[in-house]
Formats: C-alpha cells, sequence, structure tokens
C-alpha cells in the first residue's frame, strides 16, 4: 500500500472515530510515567481535538503547583479539588483528557466518565514506569525513603481499578505515534468500526 493509500486510510479511520465517540470526550487513565501527557497530545491532533491536562488545570485553578498543593493542603484536598476540575472538563470540554495517576480510582469521578467519556487505560509496566518517572523528580506520591517500593504498592492497589476503563491500550517503549495508532485501532474495535480498505 503507497503512502498515500495509508493516509487516506488513516484519515477514514479517524472520522469515523469521530463520528463513534458523537462529542464524547475521550478521557486517559493510568499511572504516573504511562504517557497520558505526550500520548495524549498527539492523539488530539490526529483527531483534530482539543487537548487538556487534568493537572495543569488544577494547578491554573489553585494558583499553585501540584506538588505544593500536597504539601500546604494534603492529599486529600488536592484529590477534591481533582474531582471538581474533571467533572467540569467532562462538562465543557469535547477532546482528549489526560488524568493524574489518582483521578479514576475516586470512585464518583470514575462514575462520571464512564457516563460522559470513553475512557481508556494506557497500562505500562513496573520497569517502564520506574524509568520513567526517576528521570523528572517531583511526584510527591514517590517523596518516600522507597519510591520503588511505593510505585510498585500503587500498580497492585490501582491496576485492578484502571481494568474498569471501557479500553486497555499497552504503553511500550514505542515511538508515541505507534501508542496513538494502537489507541485509535483499539477504539474502532471497541465501536466495532470495520477496518478501512
Amino acid at each position: 500500500m503507497g503512502q498515500n493509500a495509508t493516509g487516506i486510510a488513516g484519515q477514514k479511520t479517524e472520522s469515523q472515530v469521530l463520528d463513534a465517540l458523537a462529542g464524547r470526550p475521550i478521557v486517559l487513565v493510568g499511572m504516573m510515567g504511562a504517557g497520558k501527557t505526550t500520548v495524549g497530545r498527539r492523539l488530539a491532533n490526529r483527531l483534530g481535538l482539543p487537548f487538556t491536562d487534568s493537572d495543569a488545570e488544577i494547578e491554573t485553578a489553585a494558583g499553585m503547583s501540584i506538588p505544593d498543593i500536597f504539601a500546604a493542603h494534603g492529599e486529600p484536598e488536592f484529590r477534591a479539588g481533582e474531582a471538581r476540575v474533571i467533572s467540569r472538563l467532562l462538562r465543557e470540554h469535547q477532546g482528549v483528557i489526560a488524568t493524574g495517576g489518582g483521578a479514576f480510582i475516586n470512585p464518583e469521578t470514575r462514575e462520571a466518565i464512564k457516563t460522559h467519556a470513553v475512557s481508556i487505560w494506557i497500562k505500562a509496566d513496573f520497569d517502564l514506569l520506574f524509568a520513567r518517572v526517576s528521570k523528572r523528580p517531583g511526584r510527591p506520591l514517590l517523596q518516600t525513603p522507597d519510591p520503588r517500593g511505593t510505585l510498585k504498592g500503587l500498580i497492585d492497589a490501582r491496576y485492578p481499578v484502571y481494568a474498569l476503563a471501557d479500553i486497555t491500550v499497552a504503553s511500550r517503549d514505542v515511538p508515541h505515534d505507534v501508542v496513538v495508532n494502537d489507541i485509535l485501532a483499539a477504539i474502532s474495535s471497541h465501536f466495532d468500526i470495520p477496518k478501512a480498505q
């Protein structure tokens, strides 16, 4: 298949995905370091949709960084603010929303996402996540004497909940566009969209 034919098939898939979504946002869930923001931006770009990151929206609403919110107000206050922001984004945003690692764990937030959006778990294994988060200091939940053990504990607690998402796509050590293609294929499969010829 020539480059042009591939491009046309891709555009057809993307327009069918948009039709199937019918204005509902795509919400990306998963652990810190899974690639939700980077992949989300590229996915939104491919679909011609706006992108938003709930963590960035929380920081804007609070007027402070997430580590500062944790330090000043604690995790429960952060989670309450996160739930409010995601609820607003689900009402106002018809694009791709990347959420923080703990957002989908909140039952009310999870129910709102289930009702108003299509949720996609970007699933990554421990080694990939730890390699990625180690490069970015300042993750509040990993400021512990044993960040490896903390991350393992978070994975054990959260993965059964993330598995409740509508769609699961594996994050691998590949170019982000490969994961975007995987997501588009998974959405097509979820909605029984026939493969483009």
